[in-house]
């Protein structure tokens, strides 16, 4: 079945396959496969995902507002241009992610896998990291005010490189901020 505005999918595999332009709003999936598609300009607003897999799929300049995404896989995905006003994510591996530029402030990104996630100049103010797995991904000019990055997994991570303002961290960031500082740990 090919999805289309406020469909139901649960268990299908798209391949490959071109949703570009598509109003896919209200789409809802559980447990379904999209690897390598091209939801480009596409309209998912609205739209729920549980426990879906959406690898190396592309969302340039697609509205994602209101979207909200459950246990879902979106390793290798790209967001440039997207509209990610009000997106909900509960855990899940986006490990290796685009997201540069994007504005994510003040979103619950709890328990998320962003291993080598591209987050350079992303807006992270008040944003909630805890127990995030951050592992070498890109914080370039990042701004991570106020954001909780208790329990995160920051190895790999120059934090000197995002501005990390009134930050919360545990004594595991303190060490990796002081080291990407250029302190010595004795």
């Amino acid at each position: 079945m090919r999805p289309a505005r406020d469909a139901e999918l649960e268990n299908e595999v798209y391949e490959n396959e071109s949703f570009r332009g598509q109003d896919l709003s209200g789409l809802r999936t559980t447990h379904c496969t999209f690897s390598a598609c091209d939801f480009t300009l596409a309209l998912l607003n609205a739209s729920e995902h549980l426990g879906s897999d959406f690898a190396n799929s592309i969302f340039e300049s697609a509205n994602l507002f209101g979207a909200h995404f459950a246990e879902c896989r979106l390793v290798g995905a790209t967001f440039a241009g997207a509209t990610l006003t009000g997106l909900g994510v509960g855990g899940g591996d986006w490990s290796y992610v685009l997201l540069r530029g994007h504005d994510l402030a003040g979103l619950d990104l709890q328990h998320l896998r962003l291993r080598e996630a591209d987050l350079s100049e992303t807006n992270l103010t008040d944003a909630d990291l805890r127990g995030a797995d951050l592992t070498r991904a890109r914080l370039h000019n990042a701004t991570l005010a106020g954001a909780d990055l208790r329990d995160a997994i920051v190895e790999g991570v120059n934090l000197a490189a995002a501005r990390i303002s009134q930050a919360h961290l545990d004594l595991a960031g303190a060490v990796q901020l002081a080291r990407s500082l250029g302190a010595v740990m004795d």
